[in-house]
């Protein structure tokens, strides 16, 4: 029934009223005189932002048409909603926006500051998945563009918020530090959504972060605008909800408008916009909008909507609202309205016929391309560069107190002088998270930052590691090179989504045009002494392990842990890659191996310029060849010990070999040791599902099906409290009955 194809009629309305106009008004008005009396908006402006509102309207219209076709795979419109045509007028250039997937009228707008962007053609492009489009490569239908400072965002509901906030403090962060921006110092963070997205945790605690910075008189120059349509997806929100939740709210300043009447829109968001550049606050601009057409082109609307109701919000149409405006007030006749109305209809139909003609993209490595970008000569150079000696005296205060001239310490210890030492490298580099700037740290780790490199650059965040992520993202944006803490593995749990989602799908989605790099340093994996429980000792890596892009780095002792900063930083700076550094907590005072106050487990501090490749593991007893021993972290001292049981005890010369780094894994190097030995046995501390020993036998099983291969790996469990834990987790003697039984079999 043509009565269910809302597009059509939505197009034909507007087109009968314009038809149907026969009114003249008295007095026609000049570009330059005001729409309407005391309007800030004159007629010139107005009628610009009207055509980017009917630019939005007809991609709408022509991404139904085309998946119509199965030409177009994505029609999530933004009717309704294009008085966010003024928002996109009023910012700068220069104001970086994080957008709601309904702002094509911002971006149609926004486009105009930029003369050499085709937006009609760029989106259409987008909607048909061609590899030639400018933001994402045909990987995504999003709004973005590097020149307009329009970064792409996923679909997550709310993700991109505390990513926004984070960058509107990065922006006074920056200034304070005198860092050069890559936006100017005055600038404001733009950040739209809807009203549904506010009750998701991840948009109130962005927005809490932004409120308690602001009450503590930090700049948090950041607009954040609601476009209230009063539905998600299918589901009303409360009439008043957003206005009661935001109108008093202590550290937000709140604006509204009705955004039905772009007047009216204009001059609130000229006020707010003006409000947050002056006063480096939080803002709120909340736009009262419809929704028309559906959530999406596959949404039947009316099994949740009478026709009635459809109908009546398509009555409200805000088209129908700015031409009653242009045409009360004289600034154009019902004839030009409609004249450019279907001359921007054929303009879509033009970019259409030829975005579909475009090529795709072809293949995985296509797909691929910018996933994970890695160039290991440069990397290997900026990790070996050692030219900061002056840096590094100023922090450790005179030759013989540089780290590499003092005793071997352990695996914490070196972090830290590590820590110390790459602040000296690199002076645009932060670190900050829960308890790390004047505590040091739960674990002491960051002990002696903050003394050195004070507040600016060592600091303590709220308890919240999606505001962390946030903040680190951000910062990343406007040029400093974070490096965040999260005090507990299964704390990263509670932020999953801004990794995953968020900071390593930037490359992928902006054809590396945009970049978020980052070291995240985590207290990591069990085996922790009177101190534990689930949340304190936590070996689930799989979910950091399914993150396409993600590099996992996993030291198991001091000198390997600072070598291998030293090239996660490097991975950071040339590539702009997102790194999770995984601290062994039980490991960080361990100083003995095989003996109480043998000290084996104690190493010097490396010299500057020596780092340790990626994907560059550690083999112990290289001429061992009876069995091979893969692990990693506190896997690596179980094994060792239990490699000397079995030498000693039972005459079985084991290797073993260090992984390092978890992701990607070198299968090359475990393949070539695997074979020269014969059988491996992986020790993985990790859960039996999902664990790091899957993908090394999965390598060893495809590369050298001759290979005997059996696994020690934790429980699918949670960790317990004290002494259970070891029920649940490999040991040494575990290891130990695990080669002998591969032999006997």
């Amino acid at each position: 029934m043509t009565t269910f194809n809302r597009a059509q009629i939505v197009d034909d309305n507007f087109v009968a009223f314009l038809k149907g106009w026969h009114a003249s008004a008295e007095h026609p008005r000049l570009a330059d005189e005001p729409i309407r009396d005391g309007s800030p908006v004159t007629c010139g402006d107005f009628l610009e932002m009207f055509e980017s509102q009917m630019m939005a309207r007809h991609l709408d219209l022509i991404a139904r048409i085309l998946r119509a076709r199965d030409a177009a795979f994505y029609t999530i419109g933004s009717a309704g909603h294009e008085a966010n045509a003024a928002v996109g007028r009023l910012t700068r250039i220069n104001d970086p926006a994080f957008l709601h997937y309904r702002s094509g009228a911002f971006m149609m707008e926004r486009s105009r500051k930029d003369s050499s962007i085709d937006p009609i053609y760029d989106s259409v492009l987008s909607q048909v998945a061609s590899s030639e489009d400018p933001i994402a490569g045909g990987r995504h239908k999003v709004w973005g563009s590097k020149a307009l400072w329009v970064l792409p965002q996923t679909s997550t509901i709310a993700s991109h918020l505390p990513k926004s906030v984070g960058a509107a403090m990065a922006i006074a962060r920056g200034k304070r530090l005198g860092f050069t921006l890559p936006v100017p110092p005055d600038a404001i963070i733009v950040c739209s959504f809807g009203d549904a997205g506010l009750n998701h945790s991840t948009a109130t605690g962005a927005i809490n972060a932004a409120a308690y910075a602001a009450y503590q008189s930090l700049p948090v120059p950041i607009l954040f605008v609601c476009e209230d349509n009063g539905i998600g997806i299918s589901v009303n929100t409360a009439p008043g909800w957003i206005e009661a939740s935001f109108s008093n709210r202590h550290g937000i300043t709140y604006f509204s408008a009705d955004g039905l009447d772009l007047v009216d829109t204009y001059a609130a968001t000229q006020e707010a916009i003006d409000f947050c550049r002056r006063n480096r606050e939080p803002t709120f601009l909340h736009l009262k909008v419809i929704r028309m057409l559906g959530h999406a082109g596959t949404d039947f609307e009316a099994g949740y909507r009478t026709l009635e109701e459809i109908a009546a919000v398509e009555a409200d149409d805000p088209l129908l609202h700015s031409a009653t405006i242009a045409l009360e007030s004289g600034a154009a006749t019902a004839e030009q309205i409609l004249e450019q109305y279907e001359r921007i209809r054929r303009r879509t139909q033009e970019a259409a016929d030829r975005a579909v003609t475009r090529p795709r993209l072809n293949s995985a490595a296509e797909v691929m391309t910018h996933l994970a970008p890695y160039h290991p000569q440069r990397v290997a150079a900026e990790a070996a560069r050692d030219d900061y000696g002056a840096e590094r005296l100023a922090v450790f205060g005179d030759p013989q107190r540089l780290p590499e001239h003092h005793a071997p310490r352990h695996l914490g210890a070196q972090i830290n002088r590590a820590l110390h030492d790459l602040m000296a490298k690199y002076p645009q580099m932060l670190v900050f998270g829960e308890d790390v700037a004047k505590k040091g740290g739960v674990y002491h780790v960051t002990s002696g930052l903050y003394k050195h490199f004070r507040a600016g650059r060592t600091f303590n965040t709220l308890l919240d590691e999606q505001t962390i992520f946030g903040l680190a993202q951000g910062l990343a944006y406007m040029g400093m090179l974070p490096v965040p803490e999260i005090q507990y593995l299964a704390y990263f749990h509670n932020a999953c989504d801004q990794i995953r989602g968020e900071a390593c799908f930037t490359q992928f989605y902006s054809n590396d045009q945009f970049r978020n790099p980052m070291v995240i340093r985590i207290a990591s994996l069990a085996y922790q002494k009177g101190f534990g429980g689930h949340f304190h000792n936590d070996n689930s890596i799989a979910a950091l392990r399914d993150i396409p892009g993600l590099i996992i780095a996993c030291p198991s002792r001091g000198d390997d842990a600072v070598e291998m900063l030293r090239t996660a930083m490097a991975l950071a700076v040339v590539d702009g890659r997102v790194v999770a550094f995984l601290e062994p907590i039980a490991l960080y005072m361990t100083k003995d191996l095989y003996q109480e106050g043998d000290g084996a487990w104690q190493f010097g501090f490396p010299q500057p310029g020596s780092f340790i490749p990626l994907g560059a593991g550690r083999v112990y007893e290289p001429a061992a060849g009876d069995v091979l021993l893969v692990t990693y972290g506190n896997g690596v001292l179980m094994s060792l010990n239990a490699a000397k049981a079995l030498r000693e005890r039972h005459g079985v010369r084991a290797r073993v070999l260090d992984l390092r780094w978890l992701n990607p894994l070198n299968a090359e190097f475990i393949v070539s040791h695997a074979r020269e030995c014969g059988s491996m046995l992986v020790v993985d501390e990790g859960r039996r599902t999902g664990g790091v020993a899957e993908a090394v036998i999965t390598a060893v099983a495809e590369n050298a099906p001759e290979v005997r291969c059996r696994r020690v790996t934790g429980e699918d469990s949670f960790i317990p409290l004290g002494p259970a834990a070891n029920h649940v987790l490999p040991s040494t003697e575990g290891i130990i009955r695990a080669v002998l039984a591969m032999r006997e079999g």
